[in-house]
């Protein structure tokens, strides 16, 4: 069979990971389907290599990628399905965090989610129903109904560990958390917003 008969597929990777001066192959950067033989021979074919001046982030286009293969393979029919481009967004090393810089920071999201929390209570009345729930329970009158009090905010400790799926660095099942979901709503914005800035400023 003869290249003009033969034809790959290549789908661009949406986005991967890649440290300073890494050499970045077409294995990487894309899935390829096709004949076996031809994606072995171009499979850890350089494509790019990260340099300083990429920043935290760089974009492969489809261009590239098809350049490359014709390099070995002038003559190969190339589909392209799905994504034009890959985000490559390069690790930088990593700044050692000063331990009273992690302080100050748990204290403020400590302070300012408790003081949400407590000004939620206070907009619905909470204690004002604990007070109504104690009377219509036990019959008698109390400003300070701990029996409900207590179980409520272990309670509402409990279902924000639950909620969100995560005990410091532990998971409780697969299930991803609304967190999880959030955040990858948020790459795949970022990503979005990468490919069509670098467009325009193109």
């Amino acid at each position: 069979m003869s290249l003009e008969d033969t034809t790959l597929f290549v789908r661009m990777k949406p986005r991967i990971d890649a440290s300073l001066h890494q050499v970045l192959t077409l294995h990487q950067l894309a899935n390829l389907s096709g004949d076996q033989t031809i994606i072995k021979r171009i499979g850890h074919l350089a494509v790019y290599q990260i340099q300083p001046t990429d920043g935290s982030r760089v974009q492969i286009d489809i261009m590239t990628i098809i350049a490359s293969i014709h390099s070995i393979f002038p003559k190969l029919d190339i589909q392209v399905v799905g994504s034009v481009n890959t985000v490559v967004y390069v690790r930088q090393p990593q700044k050692r965090l000063r331990p009273l810089y992690i302080a100050l920071v748990w204290l403020l999201l400590f302070v300012g989610s408790g003081l949400a929390v407590m000004n939620f209570h206070e907009d619905v009345s909470m204690r004002a129903v604990h007070i109504r729930l104690y009377y219509l329970v036990t019959g008698e009158e109390t400003l300070y109904p701990l029996w409900l009090q207590i179980p409520y905010s272990l309670g509402l400790g409990i279902g924000m560990v639950l909620f969100f799926n995560h005990f410091f660095k532990k998971r409780f099942n697969d299930e991803p958390s609304p967190l999880d979901v959030e955040m990858f709503n948020y790459q795949q914005n970022l990503d979005q917003y990468v490919v069509q800035k670098d467009k325009h400023d193109h």
